[in-house]
């Protein structure tokens, strides 16, 4: 019985995530991609309209992963060094356990594509940045706790640390894991990260403990 329409899509995003981490570097072409996948290019474009769209189904996989892990951190953990902290954990070990996809994010693999596709990691980068600052804003309702520097450049640099990371293990070939070190590195980012806020939590709401939700 051959695939559903469904498994065949799926089938054409892995061959292209494998694709992209075993040609570091390359340009993936539709003839490569239908090679691998073991058909032929038309039928690559009845499941998908143009290679922009394949790359943007994996980019929408990369946001399904993150965001909704990123729901559950927040609903889990109690302060926010924790959250920030699980969060960047998450992104550093997605790039790692998928390098193929990893070169998406640094816009290697997207050389040549329409700019469309660099706008959308843009948004993604700054969504997630958008959340780191959430939880930083959050720490002094909750915890009495504000960060030594400004919110904005605060959550900046603990975005454009993990970046550096990534951008790091894909410039290596993927020989520079982006988890390897990060514990040390990451005690060091948060030694005199906060400061005690002039407010202090308003007793009876928000407490470490109570769970606040916010969309991603």
């Amino acid at each position: 019985m051959p695939p559903r329409n469904s498994q065949r899509r799926q089938q054409i995003l892995e061959a292209l995530a494998q694709m992209l981490e075993a040609n570091p570097g390359s340009r993936i072409t539709t003839a490569g991609l239908a090679r691998q996948v073991g058909v032929s290019e038309a039928a690559l474009y009845r499941h998908f309209p143009s290679k922009s769209k394949m790359f943007e189904g994996l980019i929408e996989f990369i946001e399904e992963t993150l965001f909704s892990r990123i729901n559950i951190i927040i609903n889990e953990e109690r302060t926010a060094a924790l959250r920030c902290e699980k969060m960047l954990v998450l992104l550093l070990a997605f790039t790692e356990r998928n390098p193929g996809i990893t070169r998406i994010l640094t816009g290697d693999a997207l050389a040549g594509e329409t700019e469309r596709l660099h706008t959308r990691v843009a948004q993604l980068f700054d969504r997630f940045e958008t959340q780191l600052k959430q939880v930083i804003r959050e720490a002094e309702m909750r915890e009495g706790l504000r960060p030594v520097i400004p919110l904005p450049a605060a959550a900046n640099l603990l975005m454009a640390t993990a970046e550096g990371r990534i951008s790091q293990y894909v410039r290596s070939g993927f020989k520079r894991p982006p988890t390897a070190d990060w514990s040390v590195q990451w005690e060091q980012l948060m030694r005199g990260f906060f400061r005690e806020a002039i407010s202090q939590p308003i007793p009876g709401q928000n407490r470490p403990g109570q769970a606040t939700s916010f969309a991603g």
